[in-house]
């Protein structure tokens, strides 16, 4: 069962949030010591909360698991002239927490999503008490990455006639993709509606870029250097995370560990959901969650 829940992020702006559970976790009388744990699922650019879908099933078992659709994304709001600076993510983040109750909570963010979380977690340590980083680097990107990914959208055959069309581009025919990859197909064919001419993304381009080049330019170090909280960082052998920067990150989390998954890339929770069940599971476990 999932269930839909609106909430007011910064500046208003209009968040869906998605709560997984039969029954849903949300008992508003239940003595605070006797509620099942919170989780709040971030995704990554350009993501959407269904993405975490087969995660958030096996953690309802257990916990409140709740996916965020971010500003500019999924069902949430996306507002011609709206903030999408690394404050406004984090405090729709931190809304989120608030209004539905879930601290303190473990935040689980896949990419941009990872970012969201782990500064949250540096600046209200009070409502984390957990977090897992899935492939996301704490390094500079630079304006190079920015310029490769406007010329990237720019070279999506957009309208596509058909979502079989969708997963061939995307899994096979696009040139960032190394070799065929079905699972990457499939996530971006959860990103596209159909309209009149065809089908297009739920989100808009330009709103993606001004929400990455408000992180691609910095360095990151110093807000993972303040996470208080146990930290898990994962990452896929094939991701966009290299092996040296995540034992790096590890190193400077206060209370860091590492995890990896193999024969996953950058979509690690969505390339191997058990792989990746079986990379985080002992960290909810040691958390008093599993």
């Amino acid at each position: 069962m999932v269930r839909r829940i609106d909430v007011t992020g910064a500046g208003g702006v209009r968040l869906a949030a998605w709560e997984f559970g039969d029954p849903p976790k949300t008992d508003p009388a239940a003595d605070p010591a006797e509620r099942a744990p919170g989780v709040l699922l971030l995704h990554g650019l350009m993501g959407r909360a269904s993405h975490w879908a087969s995660t958030a099933r096996w953690l309802s078992e257990r916990h409140r698991a709740v996916a965020l659709d971010q500003r500019g994304h999924g069902r949430s709001e996306k507002p011609p002239e709206g903030s999408f600076t690394r404050d406004a993510y984090v405090e729709d983040a931190e809304a989120a927490v608030e209004q539905l109750g879930l601290a303190p909570v473990v935040l689980i963010g896949h990419a941009m999503g990872a970012l969201t979380a782990w500064q949250l977690a540096a600046k209200r340590p009070d409502l984390v008490r957990g977090v897992i980083i899935c492939d996301m680097r704490a390094s500079a990107l630079g304006a190079a990455s920015q310029r490769e990914w406007a010329e990237w959208f720019t070279s999506w055959p957009v309208p596509f006639a058909t979502l079989a069309d969708v997963r061939k581009w995307f899994g096979e025919d696009d040139p960032w993709v190394e070799r065929p990859n079905p699972a990457r197909g499939e996530f971006y064919a959860e990103v596209m509606a159909e309209s009149p001419d065809g089908w297009r993304p739920v989100f808009e381009p330009e709103q993606m870029l001004r929400s990455r080049e408000t992180w691609v330019y910095d360095a990151h170090w110093e807000e993972l250097a303040q996470v208080r909280c146990p930290a898990l960082v994962v990452r896929g052998l094939d991701g966009e995370l290299g092996r040296a920067e995540a034992q790096e990150m590890v190193r400077v989390l206060p209370r860091g560990q590492y995890a990896e998954v193999a024969e996953a890339g950058h979509l690690v929770h969505y390339d191997q959901p058990e792989a990746w069940r079986a990379a985080v599971e002992p960290f909810l476990v040691s958390l008093g969650e599993g």
